[in-house]
This record gives structure tokens, C-alpha cells and sequence, in this order.
């Protein structure tokens, strides 16, 4: 028979980059937590038309990336391709709204877009994410771009922060359909896809990474010219609170973001590490979705940052436990090795119990090879073993073996 493989565009996280994914999601979590979020976790299957009222109808993602299926009641559902609108559906559902609507949320888990794989890209692919819900002052987009920025120090990533802002939809408005005027003039120098989005969603122009298209769109309209003098303001606010807070950034007026909920403040953080598709985490404020789903009025925003992204740009790992290895010297000796392994765990130290018969040559061999600093050879007289210096000491008993064993490692 032949040999089953994993479906393109889908991986395992095994080895270091399993340590490394842990590392990233850990860091998240703690950090989310100082900043008094919450926990939620988010079904991975929804209701198609979440995402075509959240996301955009035209966008590419509904358009062309969705894993859409009919479920056997006849339901047309989606694997979910981002969180904020799974976010926003479970506020309003599960009446998060309560209390006056202040809610603060992280979550983490796989996403699924059907789109070409690529360093740092796949088809199911992780995002760590937050959503705030309930405040609509610049001083909530400069925190949240704080808390991001954090995440990416404490995992020891540089990039640079890009931000832009969209205005309100009025705003917006006007300015798209002098973008749409301005495009159709260069419509024979546009890739493909961006003809497209002339009609459909013209802001995406703007984003493509096609060189032609950064070309034609060179000299087009500046959306911060013609956006409301109350959303201006409230930018050069943000700028004021990113300032005081020692954080560089850069004003991109072509910072769009792909999804149509977006309004107002809108941020990116950058590599140029991982090539074209360099944006670690990004997010802005959508202070009109929650009320278009059905909920009430509430300003909010969110930003995601992709887990595989991350761990490509994470260079260093927190220092690992040392290994204990466990060597019954003989078979009899077992169960006295799974009480020293028991006890060893009981004090937090990483243990290996050697479960494998042989010879006591070919088990040293293999407490080399999974990296033991430290065996135990579990016996009448049991002995410690420094891997690392080759110092052995036997003793009597079990207890005292323990007690020097863990004021090494735990000591280190």
C-alpha cells in the first residue's frame, strides 16, 4: 500500500519547532494575563454567513480562501479564517455584553485559509489574538498596541510598527470612490486581481504587493485627506500616547488591512526577515461590526499575530530543565526505578525512566542520546551520575540520592 501524506498546505509541529510554538503561546498567555484578559475558546466551525458580514463579501478570503462544506443537516458552515468575528459572534450570543459591555478576550488556536503555501504560511495555520470590547478612546489603541509590542520583545523579534488610519465609513465613503475614479484611469496597469478590485473592494488595491500595482498606485489619493477632523484628531492622539511611551513608528497612508471591518486605527508589525509576506501581527479598531451582527452599539478593537510567523523569527529558547535519566541496573531493580522516577517528578525535575530491556551498556547509550545530564542507577546501593564531569557517587538509599539529585538540578 502506498503511503499516506499530510494534505498541501498542512503540517506537523514536532521537535524544536513544537518548543518553539509553546514558547510563543506561552508567552502570549502570560503576557495577555498581565494585561487582565480573559480567556475564550472559539469553535472552529461557523456559520458561513459570519464571514461574509464580518469579513467582506468581496474580500479575497471569502471570495477565493474559506473552507466552505454543507454539514449533513444541510447547513452551509465554514472552518473559521481569522477569529475577531468568531469574537464578536460568541459576545453578543453569550450576552458578554452584560455589566456595560466592557469585555477584554484572548484566544489561540488554528485558523484555515485555502491559499497558496509559502514560508511562514499554510493552509491551516495558528494565530494568537485579543479583542477589546467596550472603549473607543485612542488611549485603548495605544495600549493594545503596547501589550503587542511586549509579546514580540519578550520572544526577542524585531520589527518595525506601521500605522494608518481609515476614518469612520462616512469618511471612507467619499474616499473610495475617488480611489475607484483614480483606478479605472490605471486600470490597463493593474495585476489581474486588482482590475477586479476596482468594483469590489478598491482599498485592497493599495495593499497588493504586485510591483506594477505599487507603480500605478504611486500618486493616488491619500485617504487620510479626506477622513473626518474628529478621526484626525483622534490620531494625532495615538500618535501622542505612542510617543510617550518610547514606541518608533511609521505613518503608512497605504495601510488599508484586508478585511472591510475595520475603522479608524489600523497597525502593523513588520520584519523584512521572512520576505514579501513580513507582517507578524497587525490589527485596528471595528466600532461599527458589533452592532452590524446584531448586538448593540459597541466600539471594539483587536489585532492577531500567526503563530508559524513568529516561531520563524524566534532565535532563542528559555534554557530547558536538565534530564534525569533512570537506569534500573537490572530487571529486578524495576519497580525501585519507578518509585526514584515517581519521586523525581513529585519535585519537578524532569525524569526519563528507562523502559527498554538490554544490556546496561545500551541503555547508557541511549541516556546519551536523549541528552541525560544526570542518570540514576536504580539499585540496592543506588549511584548518581554527572554526564557532563563523569563524577559518580553511590549511596545508601534512595532518599539520599534524591535529596543531592534535586539541590543539583533544581539549584541550576
Amino acid at each position: 500500500m502506498s503511503q499516506i501524506k499530510k494534505v498541501r498546505g498542512f503540517q506537523d509541529i514536532y521537535g524544536k519547532n513544537a518548543k518553539k510554538y509553546r514558547f510563543v503561546v506561552e508567552t502570549a498567555r502570560r503576557i495577555f494575563e498581565d494585561y487582565n484578559f480573559s480567556e475564550i475558546i472559539l469553535p472552529y466551525v461557523e456559520d458561513v454567513s459570519l464571514f461574509v458580514r464580518t469579513v467582506g463579501e468581496e474580500t479575497d478570503i471569502v471570495q477565493k480562501e474559506m473552507y466552505v462544506f454543507e454539514d449533513r443537516g444541510g447547513r452551509k458552515v465554514a472552518l473559521r479564517p481569522e477569529g475577531t468575528a468568531s469574537a464578536v459572534r460568541a459576545y453578543i450570543e453569550e450576552g458578554l455584553y452584560a455589566k456595560g459591555g466592557y469585555q477584554k478576550l484572548f484566544y489561540e488556536g488554528a485558523m484555515f485559509r485555502y491559499e497558496r503555501p509559502q514560508a511562514g504560511r499554510y493552509r491551516q495555520f495558528h494565530q494568537i489574538g485579543a479583542e477589546i470590547f467596550g472603549v473607543d478612546t485612542p488611549l485603548s489603541d495605544a495600549e493594545l498596541i503596547k501589550m503587542v509590542k511586549d509579546i514580540l520583545d519578550q520572544l526577542g523579534i524585531q520589527t518595525r510598527l506601521e500605522i494608518n488610519t481609515l476614518g469612520d465609513f462616512e469618511s471612507r465613503k467619499k474616499y473610495i470612490e475617488v480611489l475607484r475614479n483614480f483606478l479605472k484611469e490605471r486600470k490597463d496597469l493593474l495585476c489581474e486581481d486588482c482590475k477586479r478590485r476596482i468594483e469590489r473592494n478598491p482599498l485592497r488595491v493599495l495593499d497588493c504587493k504586485v510591483e506594477s500595482c505599487k507603480e500605478a498606485t504611486t500618486d493616488a489619493p491619500v485617504l487620510i485627506d479626506y477622513i473626518s477632523d474628529q478621526s484626525l484628531q483622534r490620531f494625532e492622539k495615538l500618535k501622542e500616547y505612542l510617543k510617550a511611551m518610547g514606541i518608533s513608528f511609521i505613518f503608512n497612508p497605504r495601510l488599508v488591512r484586508g478585511l472591510d471591518y475595520y475603522t479608524d486605527t489600523v497597525f502593523e508589525f513588520i520584519t523584512d526577515k521572512i520576505g514579501a509576506q513580513g507582517t507578524v501581527a497587525a490589527g485596528g479598531r471595528y466600532d461599527t461590526l458589533v452592532k452590524q451582527l446584531g448586538g448593540p452599539d459597541t466600539p471594539a478593537l483587536g489585532f492577531a499575530a500567526g503563530i508559524e510567523r513568529l516561531m520563524l523569527l524566534v532565535e532563542k529558547l528559555p534554557d530547558e530543565k536538565d534530564l534525569v535519566v533512570v537506569i534500573p541496573v537490572v530487571s529486578e531493580f524495576n519497580i525501585e526505578g519507578l518509585k526514584i522516577a515517581d519521586r523525581l517528578r513529585k519535585k519537578g525535575i524532569k525524569t526519563e525512566l528507562i523502559l527498554k530491556e538490554g544490556s546496561l551498556k545500551s541503555k547508557m547509550k541511549l541516556a546519551n542520546k536523549i541528552g541525560g545530564r544526570f542518570v540514576v542507577f536504580a539499585s540496592e546501593n543506588p549511584e548518581l551520575k554527572d554526564m557532563e564531569t563523569g563524577e559518580q557517587e553511590r549511596f545508601e538509599n534512595a532518599e539520599d540520592l534524591i535529596d543531592v539529585l534535586a539541590e543539583k538540578v533544581l539549584r541550576t
